[in-house]
């Protein structure tokens, strides 16, 4: 399944808790979207996120339906060091 990399930009200090975060997996799931990992900026404004999804159209729409932004979606490609070596 194709990988994507979001960045995300809050106004404010981002905030979750556990109800809310399932709340996401509930969205993502019904998307056909799976979270695999995210980095918090440190003043906790903005978040780096890698997701499995079928598109792009499909992280967006996530997204919508979760209400967060979704300010750049790039698919990238699994990079690992002992490939170069």
């Amino acid at each position: 399944m194709p990988l994507f990399l979001i960045e995300r930009q809050f106004a404010d200090e981002l905030k979750l808790d556990a109800a809310g975060a399932a709340a996401l997996r509930e969205i993502n799931d019904a998307s056909g979207v799976n979270w695999l990992f995210s980095f918090l900026s440190a003043d906790r404004r903005k978040t780096y996120c890698l997701y499995e999804a079928s598109s792009a159209e499909a992280i967006r729409e996530a997204a919508r339906l979760a209400g967060l932004p979704a300010d750049v979606v790039v698919e990238v490609s699994e990079l690992r060091p002992e490939a170069f070596m």
